[in-house]
C-alpha cells in the first residue's frame, strides 16, 4: 500500500503570474505567502493510506464536528528547500523529519506514514513549485507537512479513525532581516511547556498554543522569547521558545558545548542533532546533560559560560544575549553573538546552501 501510492496530479489553472511571484520572492517575509500547489493524502483505519494528490493550493472543507477541532489530534513538521549554486534544489535531512513526524504520530495515537511517502511528498511539491524556491542568499522555501484527525464525531472513547496528511510550502526570507541579533529571554516561573509523560517531545499544535500566554508575559517584560524550566522543580533549563538550547563553556580551543538531554519533555530538534554531529568534527566537544537556572546565572557571572544560543529550523542558530526572570537579570558574555555560535551557524548554513562540503549525506537533492 502506502509508500508505493501513485499521486493524482492536478495542476493549477491559475498559477501565480510570474511578475507577482517575483515580487513576492523579493521580500517574502515568513509564512505569509504560499506556492501554487499542495499535497493531500488520506488515511482510514482498515484501509491505510490512499488518495494521494498534488492539487492547487486552496481551502479544505471539514465538518464542524471533525475531531481535530475538539480534541487537538494534530501534528506537524518544519523543513526547508534550498537553492544550490549549480541551480539544483535540495532539502536538508528529510528522513530525520519523517522519523520525528512518526514519533509524534505514535504519541498522539495517530497512524504513522511511511518515510518514503513522506519524503516523496516533499519531492513532488518542491519539484512542481520549484520556481517558488528563492534564489536570494539566505532565503529558502519553508515546507510544512502536517496531519489532522478528520473523523466526524464528538465522542472521546477512541482516537480518530480517519486522517488527512498535507504538505504546503511558503517562501521565506531572512529570519533576522537586520542580521543575526541576540535575543533576550524570560525565565518563566509560572508556566511550563511540558511535563514528564506529556507531549513535550511531540511536535503537536497544543504545545504551541499553550506557550502563547507565557510568550505574552515575556514580551511584557521586554524579552523576545521564553525560557522553559522543568515542570517539577521549576529549576532545570529545557528549551527557549520553540528551539533547543546550547551553552558554550570556555573559548577558543577550550570551548565546549552543553545541551539539555532529551528526557521526553524536550523536542528532539533536527538542527540540534545536526550540531551534535557537526561540532565535534570542528573540534568542539559536546555533552548532553542538564543545567539549572541558578547555575546558568552563576556561570555567566564567573565567565565560565561565554555564549548561549537557541537552534532550530527557522533561525538555524539564534544567539541569546541576556536573561530576565522574576527578581533576576544578567547578560551572557558581552551580550553579542559569539565566535562559536557564528562558526557553527556558518558551517551548517554552508552545508544547506551548497557552499561547503557535506560529509554527512544530509543534503537530499530534489531537482
Amino acid at each position: 500500500m502506502s509508500s508505493t501510492l501513485d499521486f493524482e496530479i492536478t495542476l493549477s489553472q491559475q498559477p501565480t503570474p510570474h511578475a507577482e511571484r517575483e515580487r513576492i520572492l523579493a521580500d517574502p517575509g515568513w509564512g505569509q505567502h504560499f506556492t501554487d500547489h499542495m499535497i493531500t493524502i488520506r488515511y482510514a483505519a482498515g484501509r491505510g493510506w490512499y488518495d494521494a494528490r498534488l492539487e492547487p493550493y486552496g481551502p479544505i472543507s471539514l465538518d464542524p464536528a471533525t475531531q481535530v477541532f475538539h480534541y487537538a489530534q494534530e501534528i506537524f513538521e518544519g523543513t526547508k528547500a534550498y537553492a544550490q549554486p549549480d541551480g539544483s534544489v535540495v532539502t536538508f535531512r528529510p528522513e530525520a523529519n519523517a522519523a520525528r513526524f512518526n514519533r509524534s504520530a505514535r504519541r498522539m495515537a495517530m497512524p504513522e506514514i511511511p518515510e518514503e511517502l513522506f519524503v516523496r511528498s516533499l519531492e513532488l511539491l518542491v519539484g512542481t513549485d520549484r520556481d517558488w524556491v528563492p534564489r536570494t542568499e539566505g532565503y529558502s522555501l519553508y515546507l510544512r507537512p502536517f496531519m489532522i484527525a478528520t473523523t466526524r464525531a464528538l465522542g472521546v472513547q477512541q482516537p480518530s479513525q480517519e486522517y488527512l496528511f498535507m504538505v504546503i510550502a511558503s517562501p521565506s526570507g531572512l529570519y533576522y532581516p537586520r542580521g543575526v541579533r541576540p535575543v533576550t529571554v524570560w525565565a518563566s516561573q509560572e508556566y511550563t511547556r511540558a511535563a514528564p509523560g506529556g507531549t513535550g517531545e511531540a511536535k503537536c499544535g497544543g504545545n504551541y498554543a499553550a506557550s502563547f500566554l507565557a510568550q505574552a508575559e515575556a514580551l511584557r517584560n521586554g524579552c523576545d522569547q521564553v525560557v522553559w524550566l522543568d515542570a517539577t522543580e521549576h529549576r532545570w533549563v529545557e528549551e527557549v521558545g520553540s528551539m533547543n538550547l546550547m551553552f558554550v563553556y570556555g573559548s577558543g580551543p577550550d570551548a565546549r558545548l552543553l545541551t539539555p538531554a532529551l528526557t521526553g519533555t524536550l523536542l528532539p530538534g533536527v538542527t540540534r542533532d545536526s550540531l551534535l554531529k557537526l561540532a565535534p568534527d570542528l573540534g568542539i566537544p559536546v555533552e548532553e546533560g542538564r543545567i539549572g537556572i541558578d547555575q546558568w546565572q552563576a556561570a555567566c557571572a564567573s565567565g565560565e559560560i561565554t555564549e548561549v544560543f537557541g537552534c532550530g529550523t527557522a533561525a538555524i542558530i539564534s544567539p541569546v544575549g541576556g536573561v530576565k526572570g522574576p527578581g533576576r537579570e544578567w547578560t551572557i558574555g558581552d551580550g553579542e553573538p559569539g565566535p562559536v555560535s557564528m562558526r557553527l551557524r556558518e558551517e551548517l548554513i554552508g552545508i544547506q546552501y551548497g557552499t561547503r562540503p557535506d560529509p554527512y549525506g544530509w543534503v537530499h537533492k530534489i531537482v
